[in-house]
């Protein structure tokens, strides 16, 4: 295992009125003053002893059966695997082979009641009001589960108000917007999942949670979904629904975006309308972004004729809401030229991702998109660091570097990107930018919040400042000199066994990678360091003072030839935290490079060490041979 520094932890007493048991550590984040306190909290219940709060139904005693503790057995494990990183995720709709519903009704009541419980620990509150507001995108078990989504949250005695259909995004500016300034939100998405899965996200003021603390709510929610399950012979939500009130966030969400356009356009001549004159257009893969189109674009003069799929539809008909999805971005790039298009947009479910394309046709995504961002970034902001995943190319950071800035990889995940921004940031690195290659991009001057709405609208600000200027060409010249690798490669490998294994087995096989490069079995191969801020150990270790949780396992390492000494490429290997499989990354600056990077893995990795046991390596034998 990989040894990380640890910040100390410290044990408080919990008060005599708490529901969350007897003991909470506590892992202090100074570097999270940005957003005032951010903590983890680890949990312990007492067999046979009881909780008692209050809620929206009145008093009651609900108490831990013997031996449920933090929720013990496959049913209370069968929740923490719900658990998907910062987010909850699981099977809600019939449909998919080999995997059962999971993410069930009182699954989704008791983990509410569960973040409730948290959020009046978090924000020390002791029976004042706490106001939660819920978002949903389209999805056909959204209604249903919505209903238990209130109930659990109304049990935890919060007041509920519902966003009805919304973006991720907007969520957590209903925190922020002064018309709501709720003390948090939750968005039931899966996002680009397909339409049987779904999921929640958290928010409260100072941004999304981090992977521990939901680890801890669905440790809490654990045991009461066993102790529920035990009483009602089954589960199922009970009581009468609660009062919830409607709310309109989206239109308030949809006004502030197109208020950012017109300040920072300053149109000369028609100050409301600066995006008359210009074709636009937005896929919204039948999501939530269709908003994008009628509240933000066409109220500032856009013509958006030839948008696609603008309506929701929780079948996801046409194609994955998903800017990384090959036919979302070639139907996009197909209306862009049909109709003369000067931009396209294209956005994932929940719109907390985007891609783009030019009016040339070009494809904007992944390190192309960092690119873009990174260039806008520079330009007003120079010698900022940029944040990504490590799964980025080496001709992204040459391009960073050429105009100035300084690139920092790190972890896959979105929520790690964030928060190393964040904590580069508190450390005194001005960080402006922090992107995955997937989309999710987060800007310092928009809370730290990954908002594909955000990201697109800083695109088409530059969009109409460049025509303002004079300056021929799509915003597609911005990157001309950003270099590509010859070669990119994703494999999958599936783990084998019972899914309550597959996690550990992930850190069994990513792990067994980095010590066969440590202990010289892998001659050739290198961890990489990752840049200059902290990182190192393939870009998982984090040597600052205040290091950020490791919820995955992954390694970045580059493979150079013996003979030769030339750098053929390098390769990412990680754990994935949505499905029991572990994902191989591969990139190369030569034809050929990536499949002799394979062809030497599967030789001197996967079947030396034995992993073909529980490892399925069809997939990278294929592609070898």
């Amino acid at each position: 295992m990989a040894t990380t520094t640890a910040s100390p932890v410290v044990t408080l007493r919990s008060c005599k009125n708490s529901a969350w048991g007897s003991v909470i550590r506590l892992r202090p984040r100074p570097w999270r003053r940005t957003f005032c306190r951010r903590q983890r909290l680890v949990l312990k219940a007492g067999a046979n002893s009881s909780r008692r709060h209050k809620a929206a139904t009145g008093d009651r005693l609900e108490t831990t059966p013997s031996g449920v503790a933090a929720g013990t057995g496959e049913e209370g494990e069968a929740i923490r695997r719900l658990q998907n990183g910062p987010d909850v995720r699981g099977v809600a709709l019939e449909g998919e082979t080999g995997r059962p519903v999971d993410i069930t009704p009182l699954a989704v009541e008791v983990i509410a009641e569960s973040f409730g419980e948290w959020l009046r620990v978090e924000l020390q509150l002791d029976g004042g009001e706490v106001r939660v507001s819920v978002g949903r995108d389209p999805r056909l078990s959204g209604p249903r589960l919505s209903a238990a989504l209130f109930a659990g949250l109304a049990r935890a005695g919060c007041s509920v108000f519902d966003m009805g259909l919304a973006t991720t995004p907007a969520c957590f500016m209903s925190t922020i917007l002064p018309r709501f300034s709720y003390d948090a939100s939750i968005m039931m998405t899966a996002s680009h999942l397909p339409y049987t899965r779904n999921g929640l996200k958290f928010f409260t003021k100072r941004g999304g949670l981090t992977s521990g603390e939901v680890e801890g709510i669905c440790d809490r929610a654990a045991w009461k979904y066993v102790a529920r399950k035990m009483a009602l012979g089954g589960g199922g939500v009970r009581g009468t629904p609660p009062v919830v009130m409607r709310v309109d966030v989206m239109s308030a969400y949809a006004q502030h975006l197109r208020d950012i356009i017109k300040e920072r356009v300053a149109h000369p001549t028609h100050y409301d309308t600066p995006l008359k004159g210009f074709k636009v257009i937005v896929n919204a893969g039948n999501g939530c972004a269709g908003f994008f189109t009628w509240d933000v674009l066409e109220k500032l003069g856009a013509d958006t004729m030839g948008s696609l799929h603008l309506e929701p539809d929780g079948r996801f008909p046409n194609h994955m809401p998903n800017p990384e999805d090959p036919t979302a971005m070639s139907l996009t790039r197909g209306a862009v030229l049909d109709h003369g298009a000067d931009l396209g947009v294209v956005f994932d479910t929940d719109v907390d991702r985007s891609g783009v394309v030019d009016a040339t046709g070009a494809a904007i995504n992944g390190d192309r998109l960092i690119a873009l961002i990174s260039a806008i970034a520079l330009d007003e902001h120079p010698g900022t660091a940029i944040v990504t995943d490590a799964r980025t190319s080496d001709g992204l950071t040459r391009f960073i570097e050429a105009r100035g800035g300084r690139h920092c990889l790190y972890r896959v995940g979105y929520r790690n990107v964030i928060d190393k921004g964040v904590q580069l940031n508190a450390d005194g690195v001005e960080t402006h930018v922090m992107m995955e290659t997937s989309g999710h991009g987060a800007l310092k001057e928009n809370y730290f919040l990954d908002d594909g709405a955000y990201v697109a609208v800083k695109i088409i600000i530059e969009m109409v400042r460049m025509r303002l200027g004079g300056l021929e060409g799509s915003v597609g010249s911005l990157i001309m000199d950003l270099e590509e690798p010859a070669e990119s490669v994703l494999l999958r490998m599936n783990i084998l066994g019972e899914p309550k294994y597959a996690k550990q087995r992930g850190i069994q096989a990513v792990e067994t990678f980095k010590n066969y490069i440590q202990e010289g079995r892998l001659n050739g191969w290198a961890l990489d360091d990752c840049g200059d801020f902290s990182v190192s150990q393939g870009c998982l270790v984090d040597t600052s003072d205040h290091p950020i949780d490791v919820d995955a396992y992954m390694y970045r390492a580059k493979f150079v030839d013996e003979f030769k000494g030339n750098k053929l490429g390098w390769v990412h290997i990680r754990q994935s935290v949505h499905n029991p499989n572990i994902a191989l990354n591969m990139q190369s600056s030569i034809p050929g490079g990536c499949k002799s990077m394979a062809r030497d893995l599967l030789h001197r990795y996967l079947l030396a060490s034995g992993l073909n046991d529980f490892v399925d390596i069809r997939e990278v034998q294929k592609f070898v041979n």
